[in-house]
């Protein structure tokens, strides 16, 4: 979880990689409508994020009922889209990416192929509530290479590596 740029998907591959876990991207996941609404510099509402959290539990559950655990790279800003999550499968754990708006900002820019405009950054960053202290997982800093986030990922979340989100 974190703000676009953060790194979800490059940590989440690795994570599914070292872990033989079912990877998703949860963009792929987005609304033709949600995306048009990103691409055009417009951040999501709660009536937008809504679908699209429901849908991603229910995918998340539907591998679990099938025996197969999985990592998602999922933004995932609020508690209470967390709780969303936290409602398909039996168990989920959260690494939560963080770090400066400067280093995220200058990842966004040098980016190709994404939809999300650095413009939409801000509402990210003043969207984002980190993780609490009853939430399991755990905070990674994005300042570290992407190898040792992964590492860190996978000795680090408190619930059996095959519970990764």
């Amino acid at each position: 979880m974190g703000v676009s740029g953060s790194g979800k998907t490059t940590v989440a591959r690795g994570i599914a990689l070292t872990t033989g876990l079912l990877f998703a991207e949860a963009d792929d996941f987005h609304s033709q409508a949600n995306v048009d609404k990103m691409r055009s510099g417009s951040p999501l509402s709660d009536d937008d994020r809504w679908p699209w959290l429901n849908d991603l539990a229910l995918w998340m559950a539907e591998r679990a009922a099938e025996g197969q655990s999985t990592v998602i790279a999922c933004s995932a800003l609020r508690r209470a889209y967390r709780d969303v999550l936290a409602g398909g499968p039996p168990s989920i754990d959260f690494v939560h990416l963080r770090g400066t708006a400067q280093l995220i900002r200058r990842r966004i820019s040098i980016r190709a192929g994404h939809y999300m405009p650095a413009s939409l950054l801000g509402s990210q960053i003043d969207t984002l509530e980190p993780l609490e202290p009853d939430e399991p997982g755990v905070v990674l800093d994005v300042d570290a290479p992407a190898h040792e986030l992964i590492a860190r990922a996978v000795r680090e979340v408190t619930a059996p590596k095959d519970h990764l989100a």
